[in-house]
Order: C-alpha cells, then structure tokens, then sequence
C-alpha cells in the first residue's frame, strides 16, 4: 500500500503510509544488545589457514571493538582523520569498523580492484586526495605494496597490517590495537556518537566518472534497518544466518547485509568466493558447509549456483533445509533464472521460497524500495520503505 501525490512538475511521489518506528541512535547499540543478550552467539567468521570456521562471538566483537576503539582514540584519529580500509571482507575488517564508529570515527571501505587490478592507481589517488585518513588498514601488506607505494605521497597515515601479513617497516600488527581497552575512555567516546555522527563515507562505483564519496550518517544506517525490519517481521523470530561474499565497500553487502546481522543479533559466514570462474567454487564448499536462512546475491551468482545445485544433490539439499528467503539486487534477475530457482525449491522442499529484490543506492544506506511480498515474476523492485 502506497500514497501518490501527483505534483505540478509532472512528478509522481510515492510514499508508505506505514509510520517509521523508533530506531537506535547508532550501530554500536545493536553491538552491545547482542553482546549482553546473546553472548556467545557466533557473530562474524570466516575460513582460517586450515579451511576451519573461526572468528567471534558477540561478546568477543565487543571487547575486541573496545581495545582498538582504544587504540584508535590513542592515536588522535577522529571525524577529521578516519580510517582508510583497502582490503576485502575480513573479521579483522569488520572489527576495525565497528570500533571506528564505536566512538564516532568514520570508515572509508574502498575497492580492493582500486589497488589490486588498476595499472595506474588512478581511481585510489582520487579517494585520497579527497579524504585525509589517519590511518590505512591492509590484510596483506605485500599484496597491497605497490597500491600503497603509489599513494604514499598523498597521506601521512599510520599503516596497520592483518594477521596474517608479513612484518613490515614501521607498520602496526591488528593485534597491536586489541591489547587494552579503557573501557571508561570508550564509553565517554559512545556517549558523543548520535544519529547525525558520519558512520562511513562510501564511493560510488566510478563507472562513468571518478568515484564519489558519500556521507553515511549513523541515522542513515539505523533507520534504514528499522524500516527493512518493519516490512520483513520475521526477522525478529529467527536470528538471520548468511553466506555472503558482497563486498562491504559497497552499499548491498556493507549496509544492507552486514547490518541485517547486527541488526538482528545474526551470524554471517564470509564467503571468500565470487561468481567467476575458479573462485565461485569457494562459494559452493561454503554452501555445502553451511546452511543460510536468507541469501544475497546478483545475478551472475544464481546464474552459476543453479548450475552447481543442478550438479550437487547435498549442495541443493542443505541451501534450500531453512532458507526463508532469496534477495537478488544490483540487476535484473532473468526471468529463466527465476523459474529455475523454483522449481530446484519445489524439487527439495515441496513448495516454493520467496524472491525478492529491492533498489537503493549508496546515497540512502541502502534500501529506497522493498518488495516485501511474493511477486508473480522477476524484476519487481517493491514499493517505498
């Protein structure tokens, strides 16, 4: 249900007539309800050297979150000085952002392409002549070194390596900023942190000009949970549990699904994977692996997973044994893939799982539309939150 006004200009708004309840001030609340209310409930992991799940429980996330918000604080980082991250989706990531806007600090997630792939660094020189970090976080410091050699003329931030790199000159191990928490300094850092405080500053995709940065405030990311919450109750019954490989520079996987999790006291599982070749195999030991009750994903990727279903009897049998929905976004799903993913749902389960999609964009954190009900056919984007 929607209202329509019709202006004068020839424009149609459309707008919910469903009110927007209240919603917590900022994302380090949802942190510290899970951490009291489900302290042991694993929050964030990945795969580790030996191919087994670790990571950490909210309760961990928490402390963790509090020692390097300490450090950070230490260091005289702050809304003028934030925090560059160059790397893909890590725990190590996705701890140093949730201390960062712990205490008010902002993020700046960019494209790991930007480093990696670019023969001219190009699009990474543009992000840093625009924002003045502090400090630079990579997971691999050799991996990263000729990004990083390219852009040291452009910042004087301090560098912090991932666990798993080799040492490097005057950089900074992620284990340096876990050693102490001033649980006092970081509480009266939170206090300051409302709904106008800059959680991150997201670039857009640079597809057709330089990528642009883009304020998201902790408003922005609470509301917007609220509102998705609002039209997908279910939510709130069953903790949401998600594969995902959606990379937390962009809106889709680092708003939309890493706050779902947080939102809801939920467990996310980092896929390593991509739908390409070679690497969407990760993505289907993962599937194997572990059961999600909501899935992400564009269309390339139900492109290859059907395929691999189609292929895999335990693969389809342990992806669709409580899944509750299937979300595509960031393009048209093709009406054959659609089709194809019911009837592999009817062949498991007897019934079909609802698909949904929705629009939105890095500058509303992310959803402007939900289609929070079963459409007849691919390509429906839902209505105004």
């Amino acid at each position: 249900m929607v209202t329509l006004e019709n202006r004068a200009d020839g424009a149609a708004i459309l707008r919910s007539p469903q009110p927007l309840q209240a919603y917590a001030p900022c994302v380090g609340e949802y942190l510290i309800r899970w951490a009291q209310q489900a302290p042991d409930r694993p929050f964030l992991l990945e795969r580790g050297e030996r191919g087994h799940w670790q990571g950490v429980t909210y309760a961990e996330a928490l402390n963790r979150a509090q020692s390097a918000a300490t450090w950070l604080l230490e260091a005289g980082l702050s809304s003028e000085r934030p925090i560059a991250i160059l790397s893909e989706n890590s725990v190590e990531h996705g701890l140093l952002g949730l201390a960062a806007m712990h205490v008010g600090i902002p993020i700046v997630p960019i494209s790991p392409a930007y480093a990696l792939m670019s023969k001219d660094f190009g699009k990474l020189k543009s992000i840093f002549k625009l924002v003045h970090p502090g400090l630079v976080f990579v997971a691999d410091a050799a991996r990263y070194g000729p990004a990083l050699a390219a852009i040291a003329d452009l910042h004087d931030a301090r560098l912090v390596t991932g666990s798993r790199s080799q040492p490097v000159a005057d950089a900074i191990p992620f284990a340096a900023l876990l050693e102490a928490a001033n649980t006092q300094t970081v509480a009266s850092a939170f206090a300051d942190v409302g709904p106008e405080t800059i959680a991150k500053i997201l670039f857009t995709s640079g597809s057709t000009d330089e990528p642009k940065g883009v304020i998201n405030t902790q408003r922005m990311l609470c509301s917007n949970q609220q509102a998705m919450e609002q039209v997908w109750p279910f939510l709130r019954e069953t903790p949401p549990v998600i594969v995902d490989w959606l990379p937390w520079n962009h809106t889709f996987g680092g708003n939309h699904n890493f706050n779902i999790i947080l939102r809801h006291g939920g467990t996310l599982y980092i896929d390593a994977g991509r739908p390409l070749p070679g690497l969407f195999d990760h993505s289907v030991a993962n599937l194997r692996d572990i059961a999600p009750t909501i899935y992400f994903n564009v269309p390339r990727g139900y492109d290859m997973l059907i395929a691999a279903m189609r292929a895999d009897r335990q693969l389809r049998e342990t992806f669709f044994s409580r899944l509750q929905m299937i979300f595509y976004a960031a393009a048209a799903l093709p009406q054959n893939l659609w089709e194809a993913l019911e009837a592999l749902a009817l062949e498991t389960l007897g019934r079909k799982v609802p698909m949904v999609s929705s629009w939105g964009l890095t500058e509303t954190a992310p959803a402007v539309t939900n289609c929070h009900w079963q459409a007849e056919r691919s390509g429906v984007i839902g209505i105004p939150l």
